[in-house]
């Protein structure tokens, strides 16, 4: 046999190897995640009608009675989440910014531990009444599922494909919707489509809602919609979407100034938990729409049950509650709660319009507001279009809300950002839109290029016997030192013009271009732009200690390397 078809039958072998690889992969996060995600929201569910069917606990002001129940069960949810957080040794919940992160760096492993927990304490926030979401925290799961496997098996995949698996798994399991679930790991997890990725995420998504489906029951939240007349919706679809969009943003900054303000409040983490059990059970005794995940509700808006008080009551209270919640140490996610935002708006915006006359066929602004508000959140109008599509089994109510979903992510980008998350990321000094490239060679130290390979001077050095040895090592710059410490660059070229007598202090360059000893690959680059010579002194800033030294070609050689490994991982 020739060394040519031994090649080719080891290609294909390879070929097969890998493909059998992914699927194998594929499936295996498709059925945990079916089961893992159904029995996340399985159990929100039925722990939430226990506590709505609750009303042992009444209060009597008046001719009123109130239910104590929400007051009582945010108490008891505070306790289980502060004895999480000590079990765990949480200091901080995880969650898809994390994911995102994590899926953008090379060593992204991420913590199993705090995602465990922190997807323990959505359950019981969910579940107690906190007006948080389950989406977020079941995204997060999935991503540290995706990296627990990565980090127990090794192997021939990438990270970015096990939390791909795991993001894909969880959205459509949750949302029974496969595609929105592909489209999702990719759009606003990874941030890149490649061949690579798709085959294993996409066998994933399906087996997960395929499996959701054979053992849980098929069933789209929203499906049975009324028809609707596309041709009069749209222009109302586009003209609402900037609303959608605004409302998005004083969401976004709402949960994004009330942590920063509650977390000069002085109060431990314990204190602050109360805190916020007391205020929202308080609020729910009056307002129990606004408690947990709100599902029942937004289903009576989609049948316009609600007069435009109520509706813009609960719209402004979730708003309010759910900054409140997130910030004082409840946790869960904020696409539940966007999603419900989305729809009191739009209802709102429906009965606005039906008051001044203006008729709108089926609850179609309520699927717009949900798509739009939502889609600008979480930074995928993309995925946004295609879970309303796949929850209304509706074409045109798709199409409706892709006109919402543009306009709005348009507007909300302007004013917040691209995501919630991002924005997240970004108060943590991790700039996500940079892409990989940057974010690995702000990772990488610029001590790993460093090299001893240079010529060095003493005070006490002649100028002649300096210049003998830069000649004999073929080098035109050497370093004076103090000992250890740095303090100048002497070149051949001025050396050579300088009297033979003179001192190497007054001959060296003492503001030559020097890099600090803990400065990444990143920051070595914008130095090495503006730099003309031979070497570039690495310098211990704490001490004055000249570290050693690294060249131009060493810097732009790692830089093209790292460019192209990450172009390599993005469309392959």
């Amino acid at each position: 046999m020739s060394e040519h078809s031994l090649s080719s039958g080891r290609t294909i072998f390879a070929l097969i190897q890998m493909l059998a690889l992914l699927i194998i992969t594929g499936l295996g996060f498709g059925v945990l995640m079916a089961f893992v995600t159904n029995g996340f929201v399985i159990g929100v569910g039925q722990l939430t009608q226990m506590r709505e069917g609750l009303s042992i606990f009444q209060l009597t002001l008046g001719n009123s009675s109130l239910s104590l129940t929400p007051l009582l069960a945010m108490l008891v949810a505070a306790v289980i989440i502060i004895l999480i957080r000590q079990i765990f040794g949480i200091s901080r919940w995880h969650g898809p910014g994390d994911s995102i992160y994590a899926a953008h760096r090379t060593d992204n492993e991420l913590d199993v531990k705090a995602g465990f927990g922190s997807t323990l304490a959505a359950f019981v926030s969910a579940s107690g009444g906190a007006s948080v979401g389950q989406y977020g925290p079941l995204v997060h799961f999935g991503a540290t599922i995706g990296s627990f496997v990565r980090q127990i098996t090794g192997g021939r995949l990438t990270t970015d494909i096990f939390i791909g698996c795991g993001v894909a798994s969880a959205i459509a399991a949750g949302f029974n919707a496969p595609i929105a679930g592909v489209v999702f790991a990719h759009e606003a997890i990874l941030r890149h489509f490649s061949v690579r990725t798709v085959t294993p995420i996409a066998i994933a998504s399906i087996t997960s809602a395929g499996m959701s489906k054979w053992i849980f029951g098929d069933n789209h939240a929203f499906s049975g919609v009324p028809d609707i007349n596309l041709v009069e919706v749209l222009p109302i679809a586009l003209i609402a979407g900037p609303v959608f969009g605004i409302i998005a943003a004083i969401y976004m900054l709402g949960m994004r100034h009330s942590t920063q303000l509650i977390g000069r409040s002085g109060l431990t983490p314990s204190q602050l938990l109360f805190a916020g059990a007391i205020i929202t059970g308080l609020v729910g005794m009056v307002l129990p729409q606004i408690l947990g995940l709100g599902t029942g509700v937004v289903l009576d808006m989609l049948n316009m049950e609600f007069g435009l008080a109520m509706l813009l009551t609960i719209l402004v209270a979730k708003v309010v509650m759910t900054a409140l919640c997130l910030s004082m140490g409840f946790y869960g996610g904020i696409f539940s709660p966007a999603l419900f935002i989305g729809a009191a708006a739009g209802a709102s915006i429906q009965k606005l319009l039906a008051s001044i006359g203006i008729m709108v066929s089926g609850p179609v602004m309520v699927v717009c507001g949900m798509a739009a508000v939502a889609s600008a959140v979480i930074g995928a109008p993309v995925s946004g279009v295609l879970i309303m599509l796949e929850m209304t089994m509706s074409y045109d109510y798709a199409l409706a809300a892709m006109l919402s979903v543009v306009t709005a992510a348009l507007i909300s980008h302007h004013i917040y950002g691209h995501s919630f998350f991002d924005r997240q990321l970004l108060d943590r000094g991790i700039d996500i839109s940079q892409g990989r490239g940057h974010l690995e060679m702000m990772e990488i130290p610029v001590r790993d290029l460093v090299s001893d390979d240079y010529v060095t001077a003493h005070q006490s050095d002649s100028k002649s016997d300096v210049v003998s040895r830069m000649i004999a090592h073929g080098v035109s710059e050497s370093y004076l030192l103090d000992n250890k410490i740095f303090i100048g660059k002497l070149t051949l070229h001025e050396l050579l013009q300088q009297p033979d007598d003179i001192g190497l202090t007054d001959a060296a360059d003492t503001d030559a271009i020097s890099i600090k000893h803990d400065a990444s690959l990143m920051q070595a680059i914008e130095i090495a732009s503006t730099f003309v010579g031979e070497s570039i002194p690495v310098i211990n800033r704490d001490n004055g200690d000249l570290l050693g030294v690294v060249t131009e070609g060493d810097i732009f050689g790692l830089y093209l390397s790292t460019q192209n490994r990450i172009t390599d991982l993005e469309r392959s």
